[in-house]
């Protein structure tokens, strides 16, 4: 499996399109997989190591800029589509655009039949905070199924990542939807990268 998502991602991967709204999603033709997080996450870095490029994903320096889902298509022809939701916990935002990224990610979790997985990342250094609980509980209310991706694994010490990790992992098996395993990742040092890539090209054959 890690092979064959090596070969996938080493081929054609193209964006495709935002869509501001629901009504401007792609026709549901193959299998999706989401991206989820906190703004500054380090989302846009990750999907960029993931998919072996540099600028696929635009990297902001206003976290929450991105506030539509963004797809990519990988392969040719088309196996499976990554989409970048917008990111979330964004304080600097007014309370009716809080309150659209809400309903948009919501529909989307709910109504979206070809997407099989949801990736949740937390950024290593902090765990999980209050408004990723909401997300989680956003996606058990959904009934997507998702697993958590620790991000900037490389920006903490060993002992400390043990520590995150394990309690990250504590928490998701408290979670209806979420997988039990934690994939830890680094996009700076291509750590975990590979085992990502099987997970995403393992959800998608699903």
């Amino acid at each position: 499996m890690v092979e064959r998502a090596r070969l996938l991602f080493a081929g054609p991967i193209e964006f495709l399109k935002s869509a501001p709204a629901l009504k401007f999603l792609p026709d549901p033709t193959v299998p999706e997989v989401a991206f989820a997080g906190r703004s500054n996450v380090g989302k846009s870095s990750l999907l960029n190591a993931l998919t072996g490029r540099k600028s696929l994903a635009r990297t902001s320096v206003t976290p929450g800029r991105t506030q539509e889902l963004n797809y990519f298509e990988v392969g040719e022809p088309t196996r499976l589509r990554l989409v970048d939701m917008p990111g979330y916990g964004f304080a600097k935002a007014p309370p009716k655009v809080v309150e659209q990224w809400r309903r948009l990610v919501r529909d989307f979790l709910r109504g979206r039949v070809v997407l099989k997985r949801t990736l949740l990342l937390i950024d290593s250094r902090h765990g999980i905070k209050p408004v990723d609980e909401d997300m989680m509980q956003m996606l058990d209310e959904a009934g997507v199924g998702y697993r958590v991706v620790l991000t900037k694994a490389d920006k903490i010490k060993a002992s400390e990542l043990a520590a995150v990790t394990a309690a990250t992992e504590a928490a998701a098996r408290k979670r209806t939807a979420a997988y039990p395993q934690v994939i830890v990742t680094s996009s700076e040092k291509r750590m975990g990268i590979a085992e990502l890539r099987a997970a995403v090209l393992e959800d998608a054959e699903q």
